[in-house]
């Protein structure tokens, strides 16, 4: 139940359950029932999850009845959760709902209840207590104390997560935004920025990531709230009905023993020493706690009101559990409180409900196989069915990391005890745990330890494919892999009945020594045949070892193993995909020349290293386009010649008679046009005509001998499986060790291997060119390693080719526009190059040296000082060396090998590391010089080594640069977090409603747009509870949707929940967090609350200075953004250091000639005007009108419109020249024209916001009336969208 009031949070997001408070309503989404009928035929079954809700009244003991909105499908058990959440009625767990006297099947659908309908009247009423209620009590009244505390948050537990976007709102979004008295607020913004946020200002402080938030002071309603030592009950106090004893201390510093029973809760009188457990008098008996204790201690009953008044006014999303944990790289220091629950649920091994679920733990195999068998018919059982496996996805997510830490820390016992420490395997929790070393040198052929370090990532992505197929009857095993402490460990859940016989036994497909013996399978060939086309994975035979061959449609490590519960699953999938030929060097094989000339085949650490399955599907679509093309040129060909025969009747031969005959020679080579050249579409003429004839092609069936021919000769130029289609799929087993092939498929071979080169080739000719293509036009914008990552990846490049995109930005000749890109590769190599190395240093750190450890090696990693180690003065000063307990430590050596690692030998490290492992040649021997050199800051390299090693640190200022002691000490050092890697199950439906919502806007239909991702959202909540990545997306587009249709103030609430849910899903700084902050604060300057929209602005840019700092091209937007506001607050002198720093980076990054450097000019030559200095304004202006001219012409209207400006700008500064003159002459007397000194209106900052955002609305009709501004009847709509990751 601890984790239960969480859990129904969501359901009350999701289904809308009932108006409780304010915030609990505004988090509600009523989807539009209606889609768009042409769309999807989804139409009805959207409306069956959407039954209309009924109100019913509910009457607690000892408060007013109130009204409840229910919806038919929740359950009796969702209105217990809200009870428990309410204000007034969440002090009670045990309790029955009645309906005319009648106990409702908790169970029980609302809508299966007879007699239930719209205002009926339903009791809350007391019930006796058990044990376990008695339990579940206890641990609720604790949750409600702690209910404002982040310290769950900081320690990262419980999946609670922070956010502080309230510390900058001041609670004033949404409906309090009303209540501001609008004139009034210009006189009182104070607009400063702190010194750290203005442009070029070189501190970076780290105290600002987490300002503190006033509701977190904790109001103390009890001293110590802890189980007594005088459980459990004796025989005979059982039989008095004694459940068991509390022990407390009040506030007012009274010791309290507290007696739980069956009949509820009451004061007895033992105390510390002496058992008595006779009623006192009074014994104040009270069915709750709250209670009992309001009645005995006046602070207890006045800070608990207080407590949760605050408690339920928080935003939903701040208090609902995320999905997945989320950790926090810094902390302040928390003080430890006492706390029984926690004590208690260390030392159990309680999972989420275990305790509160018949059977204890969990069968999570059983668990995960049974949700993907449910039925998926139709759109209620999808839901249903997703919404199964992905919360059992999230749990045993959570149970598995627990379990990989209780490994390493040596909290559970091996099931191979007797076996040295790096070989030892552990079962816990239905759970089974490997370490990720190489075993009895199963990987000795393939790298040792680095395979089996490499292999389980693999192995996750192999099943992260195989479950997105989503073949019916093949099941795959749950697998989490976690990081901590410098041990990789794998979980995965455990196939029924394999432990108890020989794996010999067990595999009935695959081969459990690398090809050596293969057996196969024909229901397992059955299955995979139907994984081969949506994975590329093409079926081979392989001979065994009595050289007999085997037909496999997998890699051969792959093994099929039937479990006792008659389920086929397939385990080892670390080669799904097919080999990286680019990194694997092969006697006797030559790599296509793309690849040799970027210095390739190179020799990796292991020979595990694959493709990415996102490169693989750009390739098979690259070859599409090309075996296209070819038939198109040979049919037009064709036609050529037949109308050529014909031209002598008819005189107008086809447009299509000129086309040049394919050059034999032309082989489709991997290459792609030169990066800055346009896609294939715009070279080949009628690429669309290829498709229309392609198609017919497929339309005849083949019949017409000319047209196979045509299919044929395409088919074989692009490498396509099949003769009469295209079908492009690759054999895994190529090149892996031990794995023989039978004679009579070497063609097949052979054209397999060309097509694994040409592969590779692709992407070092194509991919790579095309990522830092889409950098230079900014249509890929990473802000840190994460980004960069995911950037890489969605590109199908795997970050161990970071050097060569680094080497290939610097010999780009536009390398100054990639500055930002550069740097941010760099910072990612080093950090990674330090993360490899810090990951064996820490293995050899005993763990009561830990803190020390960490801090030595981020001194070495980071400080100008030269450090040396301080070994920590053993707090147990004991002389006698304990000998014996040396070697626990799994690889454990000498103990403290760790201090003599100094500053130079680690940047040494790092430096041979980015050679050998990335091939890139760093130039430098310590920190300062690659922050010289670089040009990168030392708080970013701390973040990103902090968040890939899982380190916390303590919240303070560091001062990396004195060289007179170390920056950080073990005090800095609070905790060791794992990295946890694990499938994301999705919401298929509920994202096809959202692509489809997408395209939907982009043809200009908002209003259907956005009733598809409206009801989109409603899936995703149904899938995924209220929190999720998906569901930010989906949040920030409907805000922009609102925004443009006119709704500012939808807009506002949108987005606010995008924010909050983007700091607690993603973390505090994360790059979308800082984009989400910048929408909010454009919708919160549209609905008149500048200071709030400046706050905003001001967080965003603290945020990416210290995660870019602040040469990136976003950070030209925010300026921009931050000038604006400032303009509109008259604050000119500040507007303009914002507005010009804007103009400095956007010079830099697109070019002095670009369109956004015009519109910088502009912006700061409409400061200037405001302060009346026209000579510097119009010559900024001319400027703007200069790149107008050139790059537009001069009839565009933003070059006419410039030079009215300019016109406008003159006869201003004329006028104020005649005035000065007039002042000259005339002296004091003069008569003064009044000069116009126009503060801009908000309405033309506005526009000039939506300008610079994107947001552009382009009036059909236009009739100019004076200046710039233009009136417009009719509006077409042109959106750009913000990129949806």
């Amino acid at each position: 139940a601890s984790e239960a009031p969480k859990e129904v949070e969501m359901e009350m997001v999701m289904n809308g359950g009932g108006a409780h408070n304010p915030s609990e309503e505004e988090s509600k989404q009523d989807g539009a029932g209606d889609t768009d009928g042409g769309e999807d035929s989804n139409e009805q079954e959207v409306i069956v999850i959407q039954d209309t809700g009924f109100t019913v009244k509910i009457q607690a003991p000892g408060t007013e009845p109130f009204d409840l909105q229910v919806s038919p499908q929740e359950m009796v058990q969702e209105i217990h959760q809200v009870l428990m959440d309410r204000e007034d009625t969440c002090h009670r767990t045990c309790f029955s709902l009645q309906l005319d006297s009648n106990v409702l099947d908790n169970f029980a659908e609302l809508k299966s209840i007879e007699g239930l309908q719209e205002g009926s009247l339903l009791k809350v009423v007391e019930e006796p207590y058990t044990v376990r209620e008695a339990r579940i009590h206890v641990r609720h009244i604790r949750d409600l104390l702690k209910g404002l505390d982040p310290s769950d948050a900081y320690n990262g537990v419980d999946c609670n997560s922070l956010s502080f976007l309230s510390v900058f709102t001041d609670g004033d979004l949404g409906d309090s935004g009303k209540r501001k008295k609008k004139g009034s607020e210009l006189e009182q913004i104070d607009c400063t920025p702190p010194e750290h946020i203005l442009p070029g200002s070189k501190e970076r402080p780290l105290l600002p990531l987490q300002p503190q938030n006033k509701d977190w002071k904790p109001m103390q309603c009890l001293k110590v709230l802890t189980m007594s030592g005088w459980n459990p009950p004796p025989g005979n106090r059982k039989m008095h009905g004694d459940l068991m004893y509390l022990y407390m201390v009040t506030v007012e510093e009274r010791h309290i023993s507290i007696t739980a029973s069956t009949r509820g809760f009451y004061l007895n009188q033992s105390t510390t020493y002496t058992f008595n457990p006779k009623p006192a008098n009074p014994s104040f008996l009270s069915h709750s706690l709250v209670e009992l204790l309001s009645q005995i201690s006046p602070a207890f009953k006045k800070n608990f009101t207080a407590l949760q008044k605050k408690r339920v006014q928080r935003h939903p999303f701040e208090r609902i559990a995320t999905p997945f944990q989320v950790y926090s790289w810094t902390a302040p220091q928390v003080d430890h409180t006492m706390d029984c629950v926690r004590a208690e649920d260390a030392y159990t091994s309680r999972l989420g409900y275990e305790e509160h679920i018949p059977g204890q733990t969990r069968d999570w195999n059983e668990e995960l196989q049974t949700t993907r068998e449910l039925a998926r018919k139709n759109l209620p059982d999808r839901l249903l069915r997703e919404r199964a496996i992905f919360k059992v996805h999230s749990d045993f997510a959570a149970a598995a990391t627990r379990g990989s830490m209780a490994v390493i820390d040596g909290n559970v016992m091996a099931i191979n005890p007797g076996e040295e420490t790096r070989m030892q395997m552990f079962i816990w929790n239905n759970i089974f745990f490997s370490l990720g070393f190489d075993v009895r040198d199963h990987y000795r052929e393939l790298g040792g330890d680095a395979a089996a370090h490499a292999a389980p990532t693999n192995d996750l992505n192999g099943v992260r494919a195989y479950g997105a197929v989503d073949v019916e009857g093949l099941y795959t095993l749950g697998t989490v892999v976690v990081d901590y402490r410098g041990y990789r460990v794998t979980a995965q859940s455990i196939i029924p009945g394999i432990l108890e016989r020989e794996q010999e036994q067990s595999v009935i497909y695959g081969s459990i020594d690398f090809g050596k013996t293969v057996v196969s399978h024909g229901k397992y060939l059955e299955l995979l045949e139907r994984t081969s086309r949506p994975l590329k994975v093409q079926r081979h035979n392989v001979l065994n070892e009595k050289d007999e061959s085997m037909e496999l449609c997998s890699s051969v490590e792959c093994k099929g193993i039937i479990g006792n519960d008659g389920r086929h699953y397939i385990l080892d999938l670390l080669r799904t995909f097919p080999p990286d030929l680019n990194f694997l060097p092969v006697e006797g094989e030559e790599l296509s020349p793309e690849s040799v000339r970027e210095g390739f085949p190179r020799q990796h650490r292991h020979r595990l290293a694959c493709l990415r399955q996102e490169l693989i599907e750009a390739f098979v679509e690259h070859r599409y386009l090309l075996f296209m093309k070819m038939a198109a040129l040979q049919l037009m060909q064709q036609k050529a010649n037949k109308e050529s025969k014909l031209a002598t009747l008819t005189e107008n031969s086809s447009p299509g008679a000129a086309v040049p005959a394919l050059p034999s020679t032309e082989t489709p080579d991997a290459s792609c046009e030169s990066p800055l050249e346009g896609k294939a579409e715009d070279i080949i003429p009628g690429l669309a005509q290829a498709k229309e004839l392609a198609e017919s092609l497929a339309a005849e069936d083949g019949s017409d001998p000319k047209s196979r021919e045509v299919v044929l000769n395409a088919c074989k130029a692009v490498g396509s499986i099949s003769n009469t289609s295209f079908d492009i799929r690759f054999n895994p087993d190529i090149f892996s060790p031990g794995v023989r092939f039978p004679e009579d498929s070497a063609d097949d071979i052979q054209k397999q291997k060309q097509l694994l080169k040409d592969a590779g080739a692709f992407m070092v000719s194509c991919q790579i060119p095309s990522l830092v293509k889409d950098c230079l036009d900014h249509s890929a914008l990473p802000m840190d390693g994460a980004t960069l990552t995911e950037a890489l990846h969605q590109r199908g490049i795997n970050v161990r080719y970071l050097g060569n995109v680094l080497a290939f930005v610097d010999q780009t000749p536009a390398k100054a526009q990639l500055e930002h890109f550069y740097r941010i590769g760099i910072s990612e190599l080093i950090t990674r190059c330090a993360k490899h190395i810090f990951k064996t240093y820490l293995q050899g750190v005993e763990l009561s040296a830990l803190s020390a450890a960490v801090s030595h090696f981020l001194n070495c990693f980071l400080s100008s000082f030269d450090a040396v180690a301080h070994l920590p003065a053993d707090e147990l000063v004991s002389r006698r060396k304990n000998r014996k307990r040396r070697n626990r430590v799994p690889g454990g050596g000498d103990n403290t090998a760790w201090a003599s690692l100094t500053p130079s030998e680690l940047w040494k490290n790092i430096v041979s590391e980015a050679q050998s492992y990335y091939h890139f040649t760093l130039h430098c021997e310590n920190a300062d010089q690659v922050v010289e050199k670089y040009g990168l800051q030392k708080i970013t390299l701390l973040r990103e080594i902090s968040i890939k090693a899982g380190i916390q640190i303590l919240i303070k200022e560091y001062n990396f640069d004195s060289r007179h002691k170390p920056a950080f000490t073990e005090e800095d050092i609070l905790n060791i977090f794992p990295v946890v890697k694990h499938v994301n199950p999705k919401a298929s439906d509920a994202f096809h409603f959202f692509q489809s919502g997408q395209a939907k806007v982009q043809q200009g239909y908002l209003k259907e747009g956005c009733e598809l991702i409206n009801e989109a959202l409603n899936l995703f909540n149904n899938v995924y509870g209220a929190m999720h990545v998906e569901i930010c997306a989906c949040l920030r587009l409907l805000a922009r949707l609102n925004y443009i249709m006119g709704d500012h103030h939808e807009a506002l609430s949108n987005q606010q929940k995008a924010v909050l849910m983007s700091e607690r899903v993603l973390g505090v700084e994360h790059p979308n967090t800082i984009q989400e902050y910048m929408h909010l604060a454009l919708y919160c300057f549209a609905n008149g609350q500048l200071s709030t929209a400046l706050k905003l602005l001001y967080r965003a840019r603290y945020l990416m200075l210290m995660v870019c700092g602040e040469d990136h091209p976003e950070m030209a937007l925010l300026d921009s953004n931050i000038g604006l506001v400032l303009h509109g607050v008259m604050e000119y002198d500040l507007s303009l250091r914002f507005l010009e720093n804007a103009l400095a980076i956007n010079s830099k990054y697109h070019g002095p000639r670009s369109l956004k450097v015009a519109l910088s000019h502009h912006l700061v030559a409409r400061v200037y005007e405001s302060k009346a200095e026209f000579r510097s304004a119009l010559q900024q202006e001319k400027e703007g009108y200069t790149i107008y001219k050139n790059q537009v012409g001069e009839a565009h209207e933003k070059t006419k419109e410039s030079s009215e400006y300019l016109k406008y700008l003159t006869q201003q500064a004329v006028a104020l020249q005649r005035t000065m003159n007039e002042i000259y002459k005339n002296g004091s007397n003069a008569s003064i024209m009044p000069l116009k000194f126009t503060a801009p209106s908000m309405a033309s900052v506005l526009e000039q916001l939506n300008i610079i955002n994107g947001i552009i609305f382009i009036p059909l009709r236009r009739r100019f009336s004076g200046g710039s501004s233009f009136r417009s009847q009719g509006r077409a709509w042109r959106i750009s969208l913000w990129t949806v990751h």
